[in-house]
């Protein structure tokens, strides 16, 4: 991290109790937390936010959005979450494989396939988005409430990723260590995973 972080065995309060939610979630305190420390009001907010646009839409349509933006944004940190749920909680390592594989989405199937290239659209430069994309959203079966909630989970994700790298946080090992090397080099596509243990 590139500021003082409080330790976890010094929190009190509200940071306390956000870094034991955290450690209850992931079974260990994620390097992320620390980007927070100073701010765990911020902290809550983003977590309703995040909250609110997962559940908003099919679980696995939020991961593949998100993993599209976190590529699309460099950051190594999100990219690798993202992906391991995307295998883990989503039960699909095969689509999770196939991004890492060819991580500009072109062998996922038609509707994947959209989402992908709309949101790492709206990731790159949200202006350039026109009036056929969300035609070509429509194509596949979206409707103008799910093609909105592509964009939302880009947008929530623009201010999560630009908060770990622009603080300095970096992957745990944690969880870079659940994926394979070649697996791995793909998902790292900016600031490197923390060291290892």
């Amino acid at each position: 991290m590139f500021i003082d972080s409080v330790p976890e065995q010094d929190a009190s309060g509200p940071l306390a109790d956000y870094y034991r939610g955290q450690r209850d979630h992931w079974g260990f305190l994620p390097n992320y937390t620390a980007a927070f420390s100073t701010r765990p009001d911020i902290a809550a907010v983003w977590n309703t936010l995040n909250g609110t646009v997962r559940e908003s839409m099919p679980r696995r349509r939020f991961e593949i959005a998100t993993i599209a933006a976190a590529r699309t944004f460099r950051s190594t940190y999100c990219a690798a979450a993202h992906s391991s749920f995307l295998r883990d909680v989503c039960q699909d390592e095969t689509t999770m494989n196939a991004i890492a594989d060819e991580p500009t989405g072109a062998t996922l199937d038609a509707e994947d396939r959209a989402v992908y290239e709309f949101a790492t659209k709206v990731a790159r430069d949200a202006s350039s988005v026109e009036q056929t994309d969300v035609y070509a959203l429509r194509a596949v079966g979206l409707s103008d409430h799910e093609v909105a909630d592509v964009v939302f989970a880009v947008a929530a994700r623009a201010f999560f990723t630009t908060v770990l790298d622009g603080l300095g946080a970096r992957l745990d090992d944690e969880i870079a260590s659940t994926f394979t090397s070649e697996v791995l080099a793909s998902l790292t596509v900016g600031r490197p995973p923390a060291p290892s243990h």
